[in-house]
């Protein structure tokens, strides 16, 4: 067994134990800590991958941002436990059906016919100028150009949504027009009352 195989499955296997923790765990921190994890070992299969680009991409952002994100929001809340428990325990049938569900997608999109290790072949080696993320812009933006256009508008409606969702109208709120402050005018601002001089006693 080559070494770059030991670390693909010392990767693979340090993922899916990262996984399932997530998901069994009855701390909302220690989950989200062990997600951390797997997301450092999904940035070390991408990096056996030669792409280097998403696996710093992937660090970067999820880790360095979303992930730190996630964690001081989860230990500010004061989470009910014993609730979450009792609503996964209600969920567990239909999360079943649906992890079965996905998991059969998978075989059928990823199963031996198509990256069995009989079709197996060593990738083709690059020159020591190969550029991993032009390649990455040169095929996001030919070969999957639809795709990427879509994800784009499903994430805009997303902002979109979250915007429209957390946007409500309080009456005890003071809210400014701004096109009825662009036309107004000096002579509605500026008021002039003429009066008559009082003398001091």
């Amino acid at each position: 067994m080559s070494f770059e195989k030991f670390l693909f499955y010392l990767f693979a296997v340090l993922l899916l134990g990262a996984a399932v923790m997530v998901i069994t765990r009855r701390n909302p921190v220690h989950s989200v800590l062990f997600l951390v994890l797997a997301f450092f070992n999904a940035a070390g299969l991408w990096m056996l991958a030669e792409a280097e680009f998403l696996a710093i991409a992937l660090v970067l952002v999820y880790v360095g941002a979303v992930m730190v994100l996630f964690l001081f929001v989860v230990m500010m809340l004061d989470i009910n436990v014993a609730e979450l428990r009792a609503g996964f325990v209600r969920s567990a049938p239909v999360a079943l059906v649906v992890a079965v569900i996905m998991a059969a997608e998978l075989v059928v999109v990823l199963g031996p016919a198509r990256f069995g290790l009989d079709s197996y072949a060593a990738p083709d080696r690059h020159p020591a100028d190969y550029n991993n993320t032009a390649e990455l812009g040169l095929a996001l933006f030919t070969q999957h150009i639809y795709a990427f256009e879509i994800a784009a508008v499903i994430l805009l409606v997303g902002i979109v949504a979250a915007i429209s969702l957390t946007l409500r109208r309080r009456p005890e709120t003071k809210y400014l027009d701004p096109a009825s402050q662009v036309g107004v005018k000096a002579k509605d601002r500026l008021k002039i009352v003429k009066m008559d001089p009082e003398e001091n006693a």
